[in-house]
C-alpha cells in the first residue's frame, strides 16, 4: 500500500500506535529519532491540541520530505475537528496524518470527508463488552455484562474508549436491518452522541441501548 492520501483514520485504540509505525517503517518513513514524526497520545483531543497540531504542522520539515502526524485519542471534540478541517483538506506539502480513533463514526462528516480509513488486516482490539455476545442476552444479563464499562478505573475515569469501541460495534451489528432495528439503532446513536460531554450520564444511556436494542439469535 502507498501513501497517497493526506489523511487517514484507524478504528482502533491507542495500542494501534505501534502498528502505524510499523505501517510507516515498512513504506520507507524512518520514525525512531526523526524530528518529522510527532506520535502523541491524548486522554481527549481538544481545541488547544488542534490549534498546536495546526501549527507544528504549518512548520517545514527538517528532512525536505514532509512532516507525518500519528495521533490516538479516545475523542475529538467538536470544536478540536473544525479547527483541523483546513488543514486536513489543504495540508502542507508531503504532511500526512494519522489519527487514531474507537470509533470515527463520532467524528463529523465534513472532517471523515477529508480523510481515509486504514485498516490492519487481522488487527483486532478486544473488546471490553461483546457486542455478538451482548445482542443474544437478556435485558437482566446486557446490564451484567454492561459493567466493565461502568466501572472506573485508577485515575477516576471510566474506559470511555471502550465504551465507544463497543457502541460502534453494536451499531455495525444493528446496520443489517436499520428497519427492523430502529429503536436500538437511535439509542446506540444517541448514546454514542452525549456519552463524550463531561457530566454525561453513562449508566443511564447504556441501560437505555440495553433496554432497547432488539434480542438478536
Amino acid at each position: 500500500m502507498q501513501l497517497t492520501a493526506h489523511a487517514y483514520l484507524v478504528r482502533s485504540s491507542a495500542e494501534s500506535v505501534r502498528e502505524v509505525i510499523k505501517f510507516l517503517e515498512e513504506q520507507g518513513v524512518e520514525t525512531e529519532g526523526n524530528p518529522d514524526v510527532l506520535v502523541r497520545t491524548y486522554t481527549s483531543f481538544s481545541i488547544d491540541d488542534a490549534r498546536a497540531l495546526r501549527e507544528r504542522a504549518a512548520l517545514k520539515s527538517v528532512g525536505g520530505r514532509g512532516r507525518v502526524f500519528v495521533v490516538a485519542a479516545p475523542t475529538v471534540a467538536a470544536d478540536a475537528q473544525n479547527a483541523l478541517l483546513k488543514t486536513f483538506e489543504e495540508p502542507p506539502a508531503g504532511t500526512k496524518f494519522f489519527l487514531i480513533l474507537p470509533s470515527p463514526e463520532t467524528l463529523l462528516p465534513t472532517l471523515r470527508s477529508r480523510a481515509q480509513i486504514l485498516e490492519f488486516e487481522g488487527k483486532s482490539d478486544t473488546a471490553l463488552v461483546d457486542a455478538r455476545e451482548f445482542l443474544k442476552a437478556s435485558s437482566d444479563k446486557r446490564l451484567d455484562l454492561l459493567t466493565p464499562l461502568l466501572e472506573k478505573g485508577e485515575d477516576d475515569k471510566r474506559d470511555l474508549a471502550g465504551t465507544l469501541k463497543f457502541l460502534g460495534d453494536l451499531e455495525r451489528a444493528l446496520a443489517g436491518k436499520p428497519r427492523e432495528n430502529a429503536a436500538g439503532l437511535i439509542s446506540v446513536y444517541r448514546a454514542r452522541k452525549y456519552i463524550t460531554d463531561r457530566g454525561a450520564l453513562a449508566k443511564a444511556l447504556l441501560e437505555q441501548v440495553a433496554l432497547l436494542v432488539p434480542k438478536m439469535l
